[in-house]
């Protein structure tokens, strides 16, 4: 039917329940979380220790604010893993597995978390990670790291956003 035009054909992303068919990193764990709304408002829980979600407690806990299209990473941790909720604002998050001996060490994953999609993510240590407010407003998350930071040697490591490691381009639109 297209046979005189360069046209690619979708391919299947999601399940018809909803369910993402993309691989994921092994170890980043997203839970979506679900606002209880009524006339005065609406309320959500952010973490529970009776999800599972990590068997680490909690100890620390930060809130970041990120300006219209700034870009917060590239961010590896040695030491900790990083448990972020995503709760105001539009982010666009990238992993890069760093872990040589991960199943899915080099895999790149990306995704969207906006307030239409409030959502828990947990980043394992040796998880390259950055985080991009794609919106027009600033955006908001919570870490709850599970360490607390420690400001005489902090376990944070960067690399430029534009780098020779990271197959990933935050200039280029995405699909």
């Amino acid at each position: 039917m297209y046979a005189d035009i360069p046209v690619v054909k979708d391919q299947q992303t999601v399940t018809a329940e909803g369910k993402s068919l993309s691989p994921r990193i092994e170890g980043v764990t997203i839970r979506r979380l679900t606002p209880i709304e009524d006339e005065r408002g609406e309320v959500m829980e952010v973490y529970r220790e009776v999800w599972g979600f990590h068997e680490l407690p909690l100890v620390y806990v930060y809130q970041v604010r990120t300006r219209p299209k700034a870009i917060k990473g590239w961010v590896i941790h040695e030491k900790q893993d990083d448990r972020i909720f995503f709760c105001s604002g539009t982010h666009r998050v990238v992993f890069f597995d760093h872990r040589p001996d991960s199943p899915t060490y080099e895999m790149l994953n990306h995704f969207v978390f906006s307030e239409r999609t409030p959502s828990l993510v947990c980043i394992p240590k040796g998880v390259f990670h950055a985080i991009q407010n794609i919106g027009t407003t600033d955006s908001i998350f919570i870490n709850m790291p599970t360490l607390p930071y420690n400001h005489e040697d902090p376990d944070k490591y960067r690399l430029p956003i534009k780098n020779d490691l990271i197959p990933f381009d935050f200039k280029e639109p995405q699909g």
